[in-house]
């Protein structure tokens, strides 16, 4: 099964057009103004370029897909999924919109929403982060198990999500697109990576330039560790069950030692501690 059909089946079921709920009455024209963009959305990033080209093909062909919303308070509905569409309209100066109006929580508003830009394909790779961990997060599953969802493979989703453990800076440069993918990997668990994250866009390094500059730390790191394969391969499998880095470190006898597990944020500490309980 591919990766449009096993995401579509969840996608299709919560966004379904079809009017088999009392509660939606199918398409419907609403005010463009009366509508208001997810806070929770994970895409934060629209190209000007990308939306005028929208813009244009809604202008000359209408709006092919409509909007999917929610009602909230005071009349005014949240886009469930399709904001980039509602930013398009809003250029044309469209005064009403094709929706549809679908009641759900905010749990499926999420989930619909992460889904859906998995789907397209066209998140920069923090956005696309962010959206796999919070399907992780709603569905309480793992790094394997969220790859076999999505069709990736489980070392793809893994390094995607290493992306998360940089500072917030270079993840903003990221966004901007002033450090590209190969950069900022090349960036994780290095020291003062915020400085030599700006020493690539002043000077223009290339991805090889700064794996080059980095080679030698971690060289350096992997030689003071000096870890058993056996062990690694132990914290990598720890890791893709729980969805968390993991470190396993032996005592010099090496009949004990520790084992750690490291949280992005307060939020997958406490589902951590939930699991933990359990």
């Amino acid at each position: 099964m591919n990766k449009e059909n096993k995401l579509g089946m969840g996608l299709g079921a919560l966004l379904s057009t079809t009017n088999n709920n009392p509660e939606s009455n199918g398409i419907q024209k609403i005010n463009i103004s009366q509508i208001i963009p997810n806070p929770s959305q994970p895409r934060k990033n629209f190209k000007d370029e990308d939306l005028k080209e929208l813009s244009s093909s809604i202008k000359n062909q209408g709006l092919i897909q409509p909007i999917i919303i929610k009602p909230v308070k005071d009349g005014q509905y949240q886009i469930i999924a399709g904001e980039r569409r509602w930013r398009a309209c809003q250029l044309n100066g469209m005064h009403e919109v094709d929706c549809v109006i679908k009641n759900l929580d905010d749990i499926n508003v999420l989930e619909a929403a992460l889904i859906e830009n998995i789907q397209r394909e066209d998140l920069n790779v923090i956005e696309e982060a962010n959206a796999y961990k919070g399907l992780i997060d709603i569905k309480n599953i793992n790094n394997e198990n969220l790859a076999k969802l999505i069709g990736k493979s489980s070392s793809h989703v893994s390094n995607i999500l290493r992306l998360l453990d940089l500072d917030k800076k270079i993840q903003e440069m990221v966004i901007k697109g002033d450090l590209s993918m190969g950069h900022a990997r090349a960036l994780i668990g290095v020291p003062d990576a915020i400085e030599k994250a700006n020493e690539i866009i002043e000077k223009k390094l290339s991805v090889r330039q700064i794996e080059k500059i980095t080679s030698e730390f971690k060289k350096n790191k992997t030689k003071k560790v000096s870890k058993d394969p056996n062990i690694i391969d132990l914290e990598r499998e720890l890791s893709d069950k729980i969805g968390l880095k993991t470190s396993i470190q032996f005592n010099e006898n090496g009949s004990s030692g520790s084992l750690t597990l490291y949280y992005s944020d307060l939020n997958q500490l406490d589902d951590l501690m939930k699991r933990l309980k359990k």
